[in-house]
Formats: structure tokens, C-alpha cells, sequence
């Protein structure tokens, strides 16, 4: 199964954390987060990887995974790759976290800040609307 994923990430408490080398201490304020991801090898397991507490740091959305929690996925199955258009969309609508999870295309980041769950979840499901993609919507 191939496709792209939002994960919903709660952050509870305004907090600093390291993202890797690169990116260095990012601050992180309390509230709801937008990571737009793909897997187009195998997107169960790495929807199963992001909800494991126990891997290996590689990518930046695992340090932040450490320190929150997934509260929600959103996704579709699909061997095309429309991750930077759920991205572009979601940045019109919220301030992304600047060269977070983005490393490997031209968006500014793949993920977004929501105060509230419902506003982050209501932009995912118009960002899948308006690029006419169907999407399944999974509860933690």
C-alpha cells in the first residue's frame, strides 16, 4: 500500500526541542501540529513506525514524536505522491515550521501549527477536498 499521511500531534505544554543536527532547538507551542508525509514503499509501516515509542532518530517529525503524541491520522492510498499539495494547501491556512520535514523538495515545511485539534483536522480534510483526493480518517 503506497499513499500520504497527515499525522495530528499533540504538543501539551509549550516546550523546546532539539530537531536533529540541522535544525536545532525549535521552541513548540502548546497546541496541535500538521505532519505531511508519504510512503510510497509502504505506508502502514510507516504509519506503524511514527506511532512506535521505540526506533531510531532519523527523521525530524521522530524528535518532536518523542516529546507529543499522534492523536489523529489522515490519509489516502495512492501511488501518486500529492504530499507537497496537501502541504502548499495547509500553509495557506497556518505557519509552518520553517525547513521542518522538507528536506528532500522545495515546500518551506511539512508541518503546521493549529490551536485547536478541530481546526487542524478540518484544514487536512479541505486540503485532501481541494486537490480532489479521497482520504481515510483514523483515530488514535
Amino acid at each position: 500500500m503506497k499513499g500520504c499521511y497527515c499525522l495530528i500531534i499533540h504538543v501539551k505544554a509549550t516546550t523546546e526541542i532539539k530537531i536533529g543536527k540541522k535544525l536545532g532547538k525549535i521552541k513548540f507551542e502548546k497546541g496541535y501540529y500538521v505532519y505531511v508525509g508519504s510512503a510510497m514503499n509502504s505506508l502502514e509501516s510507516r504509519l506503524n513506525r511514527h506511532l512506535s515509542d521505540e526506533k531510531k532518530m532519523h527523521w525530524h517529525v521522530d524528535y518532536l514524536l518523542k516529546q507529543s503524541e499522534i492523536v489523529e491520522i489522515i490519509y489516502n492510498e495512492s501511488t501518486k505522491k500529492i504530499e507537497c499539495d496537501l502541504s502548499e494547501y495547509i500553509s495557506t491556512k497556518s505557519k509552518g515550521i520553517t525547513d521542518f520535514g522538507c528536506s528532500d523538495c522545495e515546500c518551506e515545511s511539512h508541518l503546521y501549527y493549529f490551536k485547536t485539534k478541530k481546526e487542524a483536522i478540518e484544514c487536512v480534510l479541505k486540503a485532501y477536498d481541494s486537490i480532489a483526493m479521497d482520504c481515510t480518517y483514523f483515530k488514535i
